[in-house]
């Protein structure tokens, strides 16, 4: 059994260091490590099927409501450094009028990521700090005596089932392009319980689209954003640089994502005349990336 125990061990402590700390001014990296963290630990106790137990099902809402709300002090990060990124092209007006309405935005979300954990903790850091203990113990268990413990075999037909639907929808577009990132992450996130996940090209694809996908939406939501903050219109320069820019990173985006499905998952037709659905095949390297989890 390879399940990456000191991953899961390690995301436990970066998240009760950040409750225990609450600081007023987070870092980004602070923050990225934060999200990161509980989305880790959150899939793990849903991947082992710990998500029946009242306590931990109190632990998953506690982790759901801070991700969050650091969530949206992330958000802001990113847009930020995006902007930065923005030729000015006489509009410096317009993006520093966008910056600091994004720099005041932060601060607010920051203030009220702060007080849910304040309203939460000490008994979300008590719940963290046990179940992460009784995760450990149950991963323990697969390792020296597999036969005795459902984690693997779980966790396994997890990520086939996952991974089988990430050839639906069937043509991908602006609508559906983000909400098909979270199928991508999800994956990834329960394949990478393997402590073999780093060595799997599968998973290295799954990161590429997701980050391909998620940079895009990224420049969608400054557009979002500047749009309603600033008063130009359509003959603001800034607002057709940023469209520009969404624009070439949805192209290749949807490029990375297509060619991941293509490469990796093929589709059977049904049979002619059966009312059978087409279904997915599995390549050899997804089912290698999913075999990972049980080899020893």
């Amino acid at each position: 059994m390879s399940f990456d125990i000191k991953r899961i061990r390690k995301s436990s402590r970066r998240v009760r260091k950040f409750l225990r700390k609450n600081s007023k001014r987070p870092s980004s990296d602070a923050i990225h490590d934060l999200r990161t963290s509980t989305r880790s630990l959150e899939t793990t106790l849903l991947t082992l099927g710990l998500d029946s137990n009242r306590k931990v099902k109190r632990l998953l809402r506690g982790l759901g409501e801070v991700r969050k709300r650091a969530g949206k002090v992330r958000d802001m990060d990113v847009l930020t450094a995006n902007a930065l990124t923005v030729k000015r092209d006489g509009e410096q007006d317009c993006l520093v009028q966008l910056l600091e309405h994004l720099g005041a935005d932060r601060n607010k979300y920051a203030k009220k990521l702060r007080r849910v954990i304040e309203a939460g903790t000490p008994q979300l850091r008590r719940n963290l700090k046990r179940n992460s203990k009784r995760v450990e113990k149950i991963l323990y268990q697969a390792v020296n005596k597999p036969d005795t413990s459902d984690a693997t075999p779980a966790t396994m037909a997890r990520a086939i089932k996952i991974a089988s639907e990430l050839n639906s929808p069937q043509r991908l577009n602006r609508e559906n392009l983000h909400p098909y990132r979270l199928k991508v992450k999800e994956l990834r996130n329960v394949l990478q319980l393997s402590d073999r996940a780093d060595d799997q090209e599968f998973i290295e694809g799954l990161g590429d689209v997701k980050d391909a996908i998620g940079d895009w939406h990224d420049w969608e939501e400054l557009i979002a954003v500047a749009k309603d903050v600033l008063d130009h219109g359509a003959s603001c320069k800034l607002t057709k640089q940023l469209n520009v820019i969404s624009d070439d990173k949805y192209e290749n985006a949807l490029s990375l994502t297509n060619r991941l499905r293509s490469t990796y998952l093929k589709t059977r037709p049904p049979k002619h005349g059966t009312h059978q659905v087409k279904t997915t095949l599995l390549s050899n390297p997804v089912l290698r990336a999913a075999s990972s989890i049980a080899e020893r």
